[in-house]
């Protein structure tokens, strides 16, 4: 809609406009003033009503008038007028912001059973609403990334991410670019102070557009809308967000005087406050969410249209079911329906758990499943010599973007499905994540099919492979073998391993082909010269990509023993293990039993630490990295008995992005005051530290009842202020 908006964007950089300090007259003010009106109602029209009244070219033509007079009449811009939607120059940086009030999350529910449940729990806590009124108001979960909004005197100052509930990021000028957010409320007397939260999400064709092009570009592609949102929202550059066509759901409301604690309609803090009747001229304060929602879309905000009101949870247990399939038709991605209290004053007798509010749930749908044909199986050789059975599909969409391949785990796994080239499967992403094929339409198998067979040589070095009997995986032993290799060197160089920055995929196959590189030693050896030789690989490029093998040089010990990439040791097995054994030497020289003492090792991973420094090329390969001066010894040990502290001995485990720290910032702080830091949930473990879209961790450690910290309550534990 409305290409000259896009174009009169870009005038400064192209053709700019003098500003020239002409006094301004009663009738260009008005004049001005009469364009914003216009435009603003319909962009509202266009963006939130789904009904525009103003056609393109005359949208155009008024909205190049105004940027003209605005241009030579720079006393005129207002902040919501409609040429302030995109930022003319790229922030350096976001600035962490404390939320007014807490953004809950909701606790889950996954089926009929467990909404039942949740019911007889709040019934206990509070009387049941009378009978002749909707008892609850379902909204559709959107898969997007939650906002809160502030408004002074009617007017958008600040646009905040979620973060950990507690503090956000400030991003408001990517928030000014989402045309469903209006600038101004739609109010003639406004509070002083008003708080909206909502979803900012992508539209499914918005994303397929922003992956086209990416792919175009030779950029990696989003794996899901979702994530396409969250990186979106933290551009750095308004003008790159506003090219991505956000959009916006509002859902609850907020409001409160300068200095006050507030008051949140929608959240359970209280209902009908006094101060309310203004908010809507000429009408009651709202009394139940779905009053909310209306008044919300009467402020200007866009609400999602495909909400209820139901009088008992037979009707909705109805809704949800009738969503789980006709989900599929919308143009955005929804995971769930949010269930709420509609009575806003049962929802303040109601109140909040330590984690949740306790009138309102999620149901989860189950990962989408969509069927399609399997074209081909094919094998991969991963970087431990693994080799993994592949689906080659026909194209489907599924979660939100185009699968064509799906992991079939192993041997055994093949065997199970009996899968075969030709067959009808049904095909779901693993954690949203992964494609997988979960089961087979045998009687959709068309005649002459024959049963897959794994190959017994290498596809890559042609060399026999290997099934050790306690294992399901199938392996090349060739340590020589080009695909151990290409990925042996993406792990090195990735970002928890060594991180060199540049050096990706299409550089690694490029530098195994030709021969420069048949080890990860042979990285140090490589000369601007030799990178220039590549395809496409300009002088810069060859410039940056030495510099950041040689920083990569600095990496500590750890780092350089994750990077090695033996089997069973991750990021966090390094650091344990480091922590016994400061140097390469000492490592190599230890018994099995000895690693195997380490707490949290055990007899599986210290076998392979020690089967690894066996073998004479991987003795080779030390020397050589010791010739390269990395960092092979711990530069400072820890000490031997850590202070003792409230964290000392507790095993913690981290998920979701947090808001300030990165995790491997906040895996120092918990292991320097004595913790310890895990990969996986357990019963073990004492904390789960939670950060935005966490994921099946934070289910697990619900259900196991462990404690769950957020950011801001993981330093207050580690006493850092």
């Amino acid at each position: 809609m409305w290409e000259t908006e896009k174009r009169t964007n870009r005038m400064d950089a192209a053709e700019p406009l003098s500003i020239v300090a002409t006094p301004v007259s009663i009738e260009m003010t008005q004049r001005v003033q009469e364009l914003q009106r216009l435009l603003q109602q319909a962009s509202y029209e266009y963006y939130v009503l789904d009904a525009p009244t103003l056609e393109d070219a005359v949208y155009d033509k008024l909205y190049r008038e105004l940027v003209e007079l605005e241009t030579q009449y720079p006393a005129l811009i207002r902040p919501d007028s409609p040429t302030q939607r995109v930022g003319e120059r790229p922030a350096s940086q976001f600035h962490s912001v404390r939320h007014n009030i807490p953004l809950y999350s909701l606790e889950n529910a996954f089926g009929n059973a467990e909404l039942a449940q949740w019911e007889e729990r709040w019934q206990r806590h509070s009387p049941v609403p009378p009978s002749d009124s909707p008892r609850y108001v379902c909204e559709l979960k959107i898969d997007g990334n939650s906002l809160a909004l502030t408004y002074e005197n009617g007017y958008l100052v600040r646009g905040a991410t979620r973060g950990d509930g507690i503090t956000g990021e400030d991003i408001t000028p990517n928030v000014k670019t989402i045309r469903s957010i209006p600038l101004r409320l739609n109010l003639d007397n406004p509070p002083p102070v008003l708080e909206v939260r909502g979803e900012a999400f992508l539209p499914l064709d918005s994303f397929q557009q922003m992956n086209q092009e990416r792919e175009q570009a030779g950029e990696p592609l989003f794996a899901n809308p979702r994530n396409a949102a969250a990186g979106t929202l933290r551009q750095l550059d308004s003008r790159i967000v506003a090219k991505r066509k956000l959009a916006f759901f509002a859902y609850t409301l907020h409001w409160a005087e300068v200095g006050d604690e507030g008051r949140e309609l929608g959240t359970g803090e209280t209902a009908s406050p006094p101060d309310a009747q203004h908010l809507i001229p000429n009408s009651s304060p709202p009394q139940t969410q779905w009053q909310v929602l209306q008044t919300l879309k009467q402020l200007g905000f866009r609400v999602n249209s495909e909400g209820e009101e139901c009088a008992d949870l037979a009707a909705v247990m109805a809704y949800c079911d009738r969503w789980s399939t006709e989900r599929i038709q919308l143009p955005y991605m929804t995971d769930g329906v949010v269930v709420k209290l509609n009575s806003l004053a049962l929802q303040a007798q109601l109140g909040f758990t330590q984690k949740f509010p306790r009138w309102a749930i999620a149901l989860k749908y189950p990962a989408e499943e969509a069927p399609t044909l399997v074209e081909r199986i094919s094998v991969n050789v991963g970087r431990t010599g693994a080799v993994t059975p592949l689906a080659e599909m026909q194209p489907v969409q599924l979660a939100g973007t185009t699968v064509s391949r799906a992991t079939l785990h192993n041997r055994d796994r093949v065997a199970e499905l009996d899968i075969r080239v030709g067959d009808t499967v049904i095909v779901r992403k693993a954690g949203e994540i992964i494609p997988e094929v979960v089961r087979v339409l045998y009687e959709l198998r068309p005649e002459g099919t024959r049963p897959f067979e794994m190959p017994t040589h290498c596809p890559e070095c042609g060399q026999p492979l290997e099934k050790p009997d306690d294992e399901a995986v199938t392996r090349c032993i060739n340590a020589s073998c080009p695909a151990i290799l290409r990925k042996s060197l993406e792990h090195w160089a990735s970002r928890q391993a060594m991180d060199i920055a540049g050096l990706g995929e299409k550089w690694v196959v490029q530098l195994v082909d030709n021969g420069l590189v048949q080890s990860v030693a042979d990285l140090y050896d490589l000369t601007q010269e030799q990178l220039l030789t590549l395809d496409r690989m300009g002088q810069k490029s060859a410039e940056k990509l030495v510099k950041a093998i040689m920083e990569s040089k600095q990496q500590p010990w750890s780092r350089v023993l994750y990077s090695l990439g033996i089997r069973h040791v991750g990021s966090v097995n390094a650091q344990v293990i480091t922590e016994v054994f400061p140097s390469v030497e000492a490592l190599a020289q230890a018994a099995i039993a000895d690693i195997a003492a380490v707490h949290g090792i055990g007899t599986v991973i210290a076998e392979s630490i020690f089967d690894w420094f066996q073998t004479p090329a991987n003795q080779e390969l030390i020397q050589r990295l010791k010739s390269a001066q990395l960092q092979l010894e711990s530069s400072n040990p820890p000490p031997n008995s850590p202070p003792s502290t409230s964290v000392s001995g507790k095993t913690f485990v981290i998920t979701g992005t947090l808001p300030t720290l990165k995790r491997e910032e906040a895996k120092a702080m918990i292991q320097q005051a004595g913790g310890k830091v895990t990969d996986s949930v357990s019963r073990k473990t004492d904390y789960l530290v939670v950060g935005e879209e966490a994921g099946s961790k934070l289910e697990k450690a619900q259900a196991l009842e462990i404690s769950l910290l957020s950011e801001a309550e993981l330093l207050n534990l580690l006493e850092i202020n």
